[in-house]
């Protein structure tokens, strides 16, 4: 973005989008086409440096996507790190992920957005984000667009060499953070394979390597959450992907960290969201010090007036 009519587009842009209004198809292209460049420039493990505001998931809420913004300050003015799951389940998937990408494209070095399990082709014929895009543009075009975006998401960040940040969880196939900078991320999730593990599992009571209950991905215990963070000099991993009812949960003796950011999780769960602060002096500390310097906001759904449900359908699914 170097042209002062192309900022001055993209600022008028995400004004619009915050208004809850939606783009032009031409312009969704254009928008999915310089972000693409930003993106495939970036790292398997992207690095991160503080201060960042780390998230969870948002599936489609964006009118609490919006009181995320309001509570945690907006962005440029806050850095933040989005863990992937931005589309499907949610009323309003399209105006959730336009307005990531917008912010993206607009401030590249100030918003870092992750891939989740959501952000697949396949997932997304499932659980609402297609029938969306059908909904408010008549074809396919749209999400045509996003789905190939998805291709391009880094599938992990790393915030100062200390906080491994990811959608899902750990891999057999992945040792090292080197193993994952390596990955061919340019495609579709697989059904099986370290790529499909990163957005895909999930921490467990028990130790070792665990079958998925969900049919992709493995669970993994603290013996392999504590090899893995000893092995790359890490203080925790922070990742999403699961509904956790007070925002977020320490796992694995606070090895991992789960942050859910979607409050009433599908309108009805009823659980809080959360966001966490990581201020810069997480730079200079490891240890138990460094935990002193994540901080924790948690918010309960945004006020919504007449008109913010387009749809008398609950969704009446979980992944």
């Amino acid at each position: 973005m170097n042209g002062s009519g192309e900022i001055a587009l993209l600022d008028d842009q995400i004004e619009i989008l915050r208004a809850r209004g939606i783009l032009p198809e031409k312009d969704i292209i254009s928008l999915c086409k310089a972000a693409k460049e930003i993106l495939a420039a970036e790292s398997n493990v992207q690095p991160v440096k503080c201060p960042v505001t780390i998230c969870g998931d948002i599936h489609g809420q964006f009118y609490d996507l919006l009181e995320l913004f309001r509570i945690g300050g907006d962005c440029p003015s806050t850095n933040y790190l989005f863990m992937g799951d931005y589309v499907d389940r949610g009323y309003y998937s399209l105006e959730v992920v336009t307005l990531l990408v917008a912010l993206k494209v607009r401030f590249r070095d100030r918003i870092t957005i992750l891939r989740g399990n959501h952000e697949s082709r396949q997932i997304t014929q499932v659980y609402g984000f297609y029938d969306e895009c059908l909904r408010k543009y008549g074809n396919a075009n749209v999400w045509n667009c996003f789905t190939e975006l998805f291709d391009y998401l880094p599938m992990t960040a790393l915030v100062e060499d200390r906080i491994f940040c990811l959608h899902g969880g750990l891999s057999p196939s992945i040792d090292t953070l080197d193993h994952a900078r390596a990955l061919d991320r340019l495609q579709e999730v697989p059904h099986e394979g370290p790529m499909c593990d990163l957005v895909w599992s999930d921490p467990d009571d028990r130790c070792g390597w665990g079958i998925s209950p969900r049919g992709a991905g493995y669970t993994f215990g603290q013996d392999i959450t504590e090899q893995f963070n000893h092995a790359n000099g890490l203080q925790f991993i922070a990742r999403a992907h699961q509904l956790v009812m007070e925002g977020y949960q320490w796992t694995h003796t606070r090895g991992v960290c789960t942050i859910f950011s979607a409050p009433n999780y599908c309108y009805r769960c009823g659980n809080q969201a959360a966001i966490m602060e990581v201020d810069e002096r997480v730079a200079n500390l490891s240890g138990d010090a460094l935990y002193d310097h994540c901080m924790f906001t948690q918010f309960d759904p945004a006020p919504r007036d007449e008109g913010w449900r387009t749809s008398k359908r609950i969704p009446d699914y979980f992944l």
